[in-house]
Parts: structure tokens; C-alpha cells; sequence
């Protein structure tokens, strides 16, 4: 299975990074995974998100399974975004997740998702909600392996 983060901006506070590198690391045993960071958009507003959005586009292959994080999407415990990861992996699916920068995401992404999951009820820092989608990735990919990772 292919998995790609892609986020805009860098963790320029070195808080998440060392745990982003942990998850990827781990995920790597099980599974093709890339982080991708674009840059953020030297403009603001929905200017700044539709420029972000123009990357992020670039970036997909017509073939790819979208995933938009957003605070307003559809919240999945771990093991019903398991048996979500776990359909695509069986079919061999490119999943992408893309996380939005300062400004959040453009209607263009989330229009072009398959999914948009929410992570939290609560807005998370964009950079936070890196290291928390990797981290469920892996709970996931623990699940399916039926390794004892996850404690229901």
C-alpha cells in the first residue's frame, strides 16, 4: 500500500517533527509512505488557499484516493478508519491525505477528496495534525496486522 502526507508548510517550532519521524519510520515497515510539504502561500486568505490548493492539485494522479482533513469532516474511530484503509489497500489504492495550511483548505480539495476526515472536533495546528494522522495511520495498519498496538 502507498500512502502520501501532504502538507503545506514546515514545523519550523521542531515540536512535531521528531514524532512525525518515529510514525513514518514505523509505517515504513508496512507500508510505502512519502511526506510531502509544499509551501505556504506568501498571500493570505482565500488567495493563500487557492494557491495552496493549485499545489496540492499538481501533485495528484487522476487515480489517487483523496483524503481532506478538516475539523468538519466525518469523524472515524480507529477501527472503522482501519476497515476504510483497509479497502483501499486490498484494491492497491494510492491513498493521499492532504492537510491544509494556516488558511485551512480550498473548496478545490476537498471537492476533489473521496473523503474529508475530521481528526478532532477541535481545530488542530496543521503541523499537530500531521503527527496525529500518523499516528492513527499506524494504529490502523496495527489493527489489520492484528498486532497488539491498539487497546480497545
Amino acid at each position: 500500500m502507498k500512502l502520501t502526507v501532504v502538507s503545506i508548510g514546515k514545523d519550523r517550532s521542531g515540536l512535531f517533527a521528531p514524532g512525525v519521524a518515529e510514525y513514518a519510520g514505523r509505517l515504513s515497515h508496512v507500508a510505502k509512505v512519502a511526506l510531502v510539504e509544499l509551501p505556504e502561500s506568501r498571500r493570505s486568505g482565500a488567495q493563500a488557499k487557492a494557491d495552496e490548493a493549485k499545489a496540492v492539485l499538481a501533485r495528484l494522479e487522476s487515480s489517487d484516493v483523496v483524503v481532506a482533513l478538516d475539523e468538519r469532516g466525518k469523524a472515524l474511530a480507529s477501527v472503522p478508519f482501519a476497515s476504510w484503509l483497509s479497502q483501499h489497500r486490498a484494491h492497491g489504492r494510492h491513498v493521499v491525505f492532504v492537510i491544509g495550511g494556516d488558511e485551512g483548505l480550498d473548496e478545490a480539495v476537498r471537492a476533489r477528496a473521496q473523503l474529508t476526515l475530521s481528526l478532532s472536533a477541535m481545530t488542530l495546528p496543521h503541523r499537530l495534525a500531521r503527527l496525529v494522522l500518523l499516528e492513527q495511520l499506524y494504529r490502523a495498519l496495527s489493527i489489520l496486522r492484528g498486532e497488539p498496538y491498539h487497546k480497545a
